[in-house]
């Protein structure tokens, strides 16, 4: 008998620890957000052209100030030769659209002491990077044999700020390192173009994501009583 209660007490308390690990461990969320692009077309970061993306997010909080978050990316990104005031893009006169497709998994650093309970802030400031997978489908018939499945470095910044008890909003800033020229499906060596019109194929394309997202913490695990 006595072992019969050993084994229900030992069970409640890891029952009870089991609530507690995991209370505000776990969160979801979706959110929209503005694509930019910088390459062979538009080599400054110009945000009047950006694009609009969405995604959804899965985040795991290990510490208040330590997060694991993935990603699911799904936008696009365009450029015109038209709309830069360059004699080069002038007389190129080359545009594109590119759909973007992405998964990541970031680290996250939160600054201060974030957490939905008394004493901590409602409110911190973060950094993130991580890897990414991306996969682009330009519009037009790519201009050379490249590989539209790459890997990128995903890198930035945001702020999370705690709305009411389980829902936060985050509003984040990020950049994506990528290892291709050919996001523009300008890149390398392009027949079409005489020598002067070339591109600068030193040079990789990249993308950025400005995001606003809407969160849900499970604060808790609900246990039989």
């Amino acid at each position: 008998m006595s072992k019969i209660k050993y084994s229900l007490l030992f069970t409640s308390f890891a029952i009870l620890y089991t609530c507690k690990t995991f209370s505000q461990k776990i969160e979801i969320g979706a959110g929209l957000g503005l694509l930019h692009y910088k390459g062979d077309i538009r080599p400054e970061f110009m945000p009047q052209y950006a694009r609009a993306g969405g995604h959804l997010l899965f985040r795991y909080n290990f510490k208040k100030d330590f997060s694991l978050r993935a990603t699911a990316l799904l936008g696009s990104i365009a450029g015109d030769d038209k709309q830069i005031n360059e004699p080069l893009n002038q007389l190129r006169g080359k545009s594109f659209q590119t759909q973007i497709h992405e998964l990541n998994v970031v680290a996250e650093y939160n600054f201060l002491n974030y957490l939905f309970q008394k004493q901590h802030k409602d409110w911190s400031p973060y950094v993130f990077g991580g890897i990414g997978f991306l996969n682009f489908s330009p519009r037009d018939t790519p201009s050379a044999s490249y590989s539209q499945n790459k890997i990128v470095l995903p890198l930035g910044l945001g702020i999370k700020y705690n709305l009411k008890g389980s829902w936060d909003i985050n509003v984040e800033f990020g950049a994506r390192k990528t290892f291709t020229d050919y996001l523009d499906n300008l890149g390398g060596l392009d027949a079409s173009l005489p020598k002067n019109l070339q591109n600068d194929y030193s040079k990789d394309d990249m993308y950025y994501y400005t995001q606003v997202s809407l969160v849900y913490r499970f604060m808790r695990i609900y246990c039989p009583k």
